[in-house]
C-alpha cells in the first residue's frame, strides 16, 4: 500500500569485543512485527513534539481488569473500587460487561437506580457486535441518569479473522456494521449516548482496512465535533517497540474522515513491558484519550499503568488531571478489590520506591533535602511549592502522601535482609516490607542495648513479644462471643466485654476481621484496619495447634501499628490480631509498642 515500506536488516557481525554466542532458544519460529501487517511510514511528526497537557484517562479496572482476575471482584468491591475512581477525579469510567456476567449487568443496574455517579461521570459499557449481546448491554442502561457510552468491539487482524472468526475482510466488515446499526437502533434514543468502537488487535491489522472500517462506523454513527465518536485502537497483544505503535496512530490521525468528529483514543498492553512507552508516544501521535488500569492489572503482563502515566507528567511538570495525593490508600483499595498485592519496586507505588539501600544514594538524597530546605528558608517559599531537585528522588514522596522516614533512615534498617531471611528459614514467617522497617527498628534497639548476635530464635522471641499481644484476665477488653449467623442474609454476631461492660452487635459480614473491628469501633475503641495478611508457620511456634498467623497494620488517631494474632485458622488468627491490636490501642491498654 502507499506509504507503506519494509527494510530488511540482517544482523551485523558482533564486534570482537562482544563474546556473546546464539542460545539454544528456537527465536526462528517468530516473525517480526513488519512480516506481519504493513507498517504505514509517513513523514513522522510525533518525534518532534512533547507532552504538554493529559488526555481524557477512562480506567477499565472494572471490566478489563476484572475479566483477568482469578476471582473478580463481587459487587461490594466494584463499589468500593468504582467510588475511589470517582473520588481520584475520572469523568469517564468504563464498568462493565453487561453481558458476559449477571455481576457486571446487576452493578450497571445499582448504578442505574441509586444515582450514586455524581451526574458529571461517564459510564462506559463494553459489548460484543452480537445483536442480543447488544439488547442485553443496552438493557441494562435503563434508567441511567449519566452520560453514557456504548463500547462495541470486534477483532479485525488477519489471525483473529481467519483462526477465531472464520470470516474474511468482507464478511467481518458487515458483522461490524450489522453490530453498528444494532447499537444505533437500540441505544440511539437514550439520552447523553455516544458511541466508540474498538477494531481490537488493531496493532496487527492492515492500516488500510482498519481506516475503511473506522470511516464506515463514524459515518454510520454520524460522527459530529457536538456528538464525537470514539475510535479506540488498541495494542490488544504487544508485539512491537513503541515506535511502531506511534507510526500506526499518527497514520489514522492523519487520515481518518470526520477527524475534528472523532476522539483518538489508545488501548496499549504490556506484553513486550512497553506499554507505558507506546501510550506516551501514542499521545505525541495524536491520541486524545487513554484506556488502562490504575496499577495496570490485565490479562498477561497487564493493561497500560496509568499510575505510572499519570506520575510521569507530574514529574515532568504537567497537572495529570487525577489525584494521586493519597497513594498509599489508592493502593490498599485496589490490592483490597483486586486481592493481588503491589510490587515494592512498582514506580511511584512500591514500598521501596522512595528508599535507597546504597550509602552513596543515601548520602546524596540526604544533601539534597538539606538544600532543598536552604532554598525554602532564603526564598521564602514553602517547602511543598519549592521547585524540586532532590538527587535519586523523581519527585518529591510528599507530593504522593509519603513521609520521609523511609528515605531518610535507611541507614538505620542496615541487617533487615538478615533479619528476614533467618525468619522465613526458621519459620516460615514472611514480613510485609513495612513491617520489615518497623520491626528492624526494634532489632536494632535490642542489639545496640545487649551488642549480642540475634540468633532466629531470639528473632521470634523478640517479634511475639513486640506484636504478639496475648490475652490475660485483666484484659479491659475481650472478646466473649462470636456467631455466624446463615439464611438469606449472612451476618456476624460480636459479644465485646468493655471495661466490664458487656456490648453484643450484629454486622452483615461473614469477614470476621471486618465483622470485628466494627463492633470495637461501635464499642467505642477508635481503630482502622489499614491492612493484614495471613500465612501459616512451619511448626507449632505459637502453639501446637496454632499454625496460622495473621500480621495487620493499624492506625487509632494519628498513631499508626502493628499487631499479629496466632489462630488454629485463619479466621481465629485475625480475630486474634485485631484484639491484640485494641489490647495496644485502648486508652487502658499498653498503647503502640515503640523503639
Amino acid at each position: 500500500m502507499n506509504g507503506t515500506h519494509v527494510t530488511t536488516i540482517t544482523a551485523p557481525e558482533p564486534p570482537v569485543w562482544n563474546r556473546q554466542r546464539p542460545s539454544r532458544m528456537p527465536s526462528h519460529r517468530y516473525r517480526d512485527v513488519y512480516s506481519r501487517v504493513p507498517v504505514p511510514l509517513t513523514d513522522r511528526d510525533w518525534p518532534g513534539r512533547r507532552l504538554t497537557h493529559a488526555p481524557l484517562w477512562v480506567p477499565v479496572d472494572l471490566r478489563d481488569g476484572n475479566q483477568a482476575l482469578a476471582e473478580p471482584m463481587d459487587p461490594a468491591r466494584k463499589r468500593r473500587f468504582f467510588e475511589l475512581m470517582v473520588r481520584m477525579g475520572y469523568k469517564e469510567i468504563e464498568v462493565g460487561y453487561p453481558s458476559a456476567s449477571q455481576t457486571d449487568y446487576d452493578f450497571v443496574r445499582l448504578l442505574a437506580e441509586t444515582g450514586s455517579a455524581p451526574s458529571d461521570v461517564t459510564i462506559v459499557v463494553f459489548t460484543p457486535a452480537r445483536r442480543d449481546l447488544i439488547e442485553r448491554t443496552v438493557d441494562s442502561l435503563r434508567g441511567m441518569p449519566n452520560p453514557v457510552v456504548v463500547h462495541l468491539y470486534t477483532a479485525t487482524a488477519p489471525t483473529w479473522r481467519e483462526v477465531v472468526l472464520g470470516k474474511d475482510r468482507d464478511e467481518l466488515k458487515r458483522i461490524i456494521l450489522d453490530g453498528g446499526r444494532d447499537v444505533l437502533e437500540l441505544a440511539g434514543t437514550l439520552p447523553n449516548v455516544r458511541f466508540e468502537f474498538s477494531p481490537e488487535v488493531f496493532n496487527l491489522t492492515e492500516p488500510g482496512y482498519v481506516l475503511d472500517i473506522c470511516d464506515s462506523m463514524t459515518e454510520l454513527w454520524q460522527a459530529t465535533p457536538e456528538r464525537p465518536v470514539i475510535l479506540n485502537l488498541p495494542a490488544t497483544v504487544e508485539v512491537a517497540t513503541p515506535n511502531v505503535y506511534a507510526d500506526q496512530i499518527e497514520y489514522m490521525h492523519k487520515h481518518l474522515a470526520r477527524r475534528d468528529s472523532v476522539i483518538l483514543s489508545v488501548h496499549p498492553h504490556n506484553d513486550r513491558g512497553t506499554g507505558i512507552a507506546c501510550a506516551e508516544l501514542a499521545l505525541l501521535a495524536g491520541a486524545q484519550r487513554v484506556e488502562g488500569c490504575i496499577f495496570g492489572n490485565g490479562e498477561r503482563t497487564g493493561n497500560v499503568d496509568i499510575a505510572t502515566l499519570a506520575l510521569n507528567l507530574h514529574a515532568q511538570g504537567i497537572d495529570p488531571m487525577i489525584d494521586f495525593s493519597d497513594i498509599d490508600e489508592i493502593r490498599r483499595t485496589v490490592e483490597h478489590c483486586t486481592r493481588m498485592p503491589l510490587h515494592e519496586r512498582h514506580p511511584y507505588a512500591g514500598d521501596l520506591v522512595h528508599t535507597a539501600f546504597s550509602g552513596t544514594h543515601q548520602d546524596a538524597i540526604r544533601k539534597g533535602f538539606a538544600e532543598h530546605r536552604r532554598r525554602a528558608r532564603e526564598s521564602g517559599v514553602a517547602e511543598s511549592e519549592l521547585d524540586w531537585r532532590v538527587p535519586y528522588l523523581p519527585i518529591d514522596p510528599a507530593d504522593i502522601g509519603r513521609t520521609y522516614d523511609a528515605v531518610i533512615r535507611v541507614n538505620s534498617q542496615s541487617g533487615k535482609g538478615g533479619i528476614v531471611h533467618l525468619l522465613e528459614t526458621g519459620y516460615g514467617l514472611t514480613l510485609p516490607r513495612r513491617l520489615q522497617i518497623d520491626f528492624a527498628r526494634h532489632v536494632q534497639r535490642h542489639t545496640d542495648t545487649t551488642g549480642t548476635e540475634v540468633t532466629a530464635a531470639g528473632l521470634w522471641s523478640l517479634f511475639r513479644h513486640t506484636y504478639l499481644t496475648e490475652p490475660s484476665t485483666v484484659d479491659s477488653v475481650r472478646l466473649t462471643g462470636l456467631e455466624a449467623t446463615g439464611g438469606d442474609t449472612p451476618a456476624t454476631r460480636i459479644t465485646l466485654t468493655v471495661d466490664g461492660h458487656e456490648h453484643t452487635s450484629t454486622h452483615l459480614t461473614t469477614d470476621p476481621v471486618e465483622a470485628l473491628t466494627t463492633a470495637v469501633n461501635e464499642a467505642g475503641i477508635p481503630i482502622e484496619i489499614l491492612g493484614h495478611v495471613q500465612q501459616s508457620l512451619d511448626s507449632g511456634d505459637c502453639g501446637e495447634d496454632r499454625r496460622a498467623l495473621c500480621l495487620l497494620e493499624y492506625r487509632t488517631g494519628s498513631e499508626r501499628g502493628w499487631a499479629a494474632g496466632c489462630g488454629d485458622s485463619a479466621p481465629a488468627a485475625g480475630l486474634n490480631a485485631v484484639m491484640s491490636a485494641v489490647r495496644r490501642a485502648h486508652p487502658s491498654g499498653p498503647g503502640p509498642f515503640r523503639p
